[in-house]
């Protein structure tokens, strides 16, 4: 699986100093170098190099800058890194080639240079935040069949663990999901119950949320000073 890919492109990105996560907005990796401004990388991963993979490249050109493709390298020689062709029109376009051992080795083909113009910044921007937003690195770079821990969904999980330990109200989750009101009033994913105005419940499906992925209960003090605004 592509994921199997992800680790060694990360650390070898993490070498090169960029904090780097999976599936940020469509991209398997995105690493950022905070500066002002900011410097993207994106990496798209396959498990053979081939046409598909050029083509993410150059639509993830728009949004960053520096943009790399990266695949095992054939066991007998034989894979499109081999083709003189394919790393001539990824160096024309400014795509770097990453190539990944059966040992988890990475190699650069082709150097990465600077890239076509940027000509989407909404993009770019909507990426970058995404980004910066998401707590930690939950998803493998490459996953496809596994919903992605969007910086959304992490808070749509704290909102649900709190509503579980009894805090009802969005403002008493808002120091640790600031999106809370937002979230509970859209309930997007069918787990938030409206009690009353202001006060949710937990849902079946919340519960089953809950399970699969497991939250770390709120800390005392945040319990106890929720608590205190919904039991004054």
């Amino acid at each position: 699986m592509e994921t199997t890919l992800y680790l060694p492109v990360k650390a070898f990105l993490e070498a090169a100093g960029y904090d780097v996560k999976g599936e940020v907005g469509g991209c398997d990796i995105v690493g950022v170098i905070e500066g002002e401004p900011p410097v993207i990388v994106v990496c798209e991963l396959k498990l053979t190099f081939n046409l598909d993979l050029v083509l993410q490249a150059v639509d993830r050109a728009a949004i960053c800058d520096e943009v790399w493709i990266a695949a095992r390298i054939s066991a007998k020689g034989k894979g499109r890194e081999s083709d003189k062709r394919y790393r001539d029109l990824c160096r024309r376009l400014g795509i770097g080639m990453l190539g990944i051992s059966d040992t988890g080795d990475v190699s650069i083909i082709v150097s990465s240079v600077s890239p076509m113009p940027r000509t989407n910044p909404k993009r770019r921007t909507r990426l970058l935040k995404e980004h910066r937003r998401r707590a930690g690195d939950p998803t493998l770079g490459g996953s496809t069949r596994a919903p992605i821990m969007t910086a959304y969904r992490q808070q749509a999980l704290i909102c649900a663990a709190a509503l579980a330990q009894g805090v009802v109200r969005p403002r008493d989750i808002r120091p640790v999901a600031p999106d809370a009101a937002k979230i509970l009033q859209g309930n997007v994913y069918g787990w938030f119950l409206r009690q009353d105005r202001g006060i949710y419940g937990l849902t079946a499906a919340g519960h089953a949320a809950l399970e699969r992925w497991p939250q770390p209960p709120f800390s005392d003090a945040q319990l106890c000073d929720a608590m205190a605004t919904v039991n004054p």
